[in-house]
């Protein structure tokens, strides 16, 4: 930006006060001050759109990822759910067609009918509190992964958001400082009652104090 505030005033920041105060009301002295503030406020307005589109695309890929890590826990417990499902309908299947063959048989194969039948709704609850516990353990490690992913995605916020709040000081801060100097140099070009000595000195005096306070902004 001080390359550019260089390039408009044709020369280093404390060659262009004399040049302004000796050119008492010149038209293309004042351009050149006014060219000088609309750089500076183009300059300080792109910094922080850049900065505020850098922040929506952060917030962008966290809602993304979130999303996908909620789609993707998803998918793992309706597939645990159904393998539970199809194992609890193999499970009732197999115990009622034992029971049928139990019932086809003597008194004595229906007491071994009824005990494979017991035993066969016991792995069935076994494998329904597996798969249940499974599904549980696929939903701990979603959210897990979900509040690692968002709780750096919100540190990245805060640092993009001090950025933009310290840009926007700057903003501040050098538009009121051009505006100080820009007023002053008017002032000392349409100032008729002071003397030109007394007028080319206090130019010369007041420019270098801005023209540092310029290169220390920039």
């Amino acid at each position: 930006m001080k390359g550019r505030v260089r390039g408009l005033l044709g020369g280093s920041p404390t060659n262009e006060a004399p040049d302004l105060a000796q050119g008492g009301q010149d038209p293309d002295a004042q351009r050149q001050a006014l060219q000088v503030l609309v750089l500076a406020q183009r300059t300080a307005d792109e910094h922080v759109a850049a900065a505020q589109r850098h922040v929506e695309s952060i917030r962008a890929e966290a809602r993304a990822a979130a999303e996908q890590i909620s789609r993707d826990a998803q998918a793992h417990a309706d597939g645990a759910r159904r393998e539970a499902g199809k194992a609890l309908t193999d499970a009732r299947a197999t115990a009622e067609q034992i029971v049928r063959d139990a019932q086809a048989y003597a008194n004595g194969v229906h007491r071994d009918a009824e005990k494979v039948l017991v035993d066969a709704r016991a792995s069935a609850q076994e494998i329904v509190k597996g798969a249940q516990a499974n599904a549980a353990e696929l939903d701990r490690a979603a959210q897990q992964r979900y509040d690692d992913v968002v709780g750096s995605l919100v540190g990245k916020r805060d640092a993009l958001e001090q950025q933009i709040e310290a840009l926007k000081h700057f903003d501040h801060e050098y538009r009121s400082r051009l505006r100080t100097f820009m007023h002053s140099q008017l002032r000392a070009l349409g100032d008729d009652e002071t003397p030109p000595t007394a007028k080319a000195g206090d130019a010369v005096t007041a420019a270098p104090a801005e023209g540092q306070a310029s290169e220390s902004e920039s």
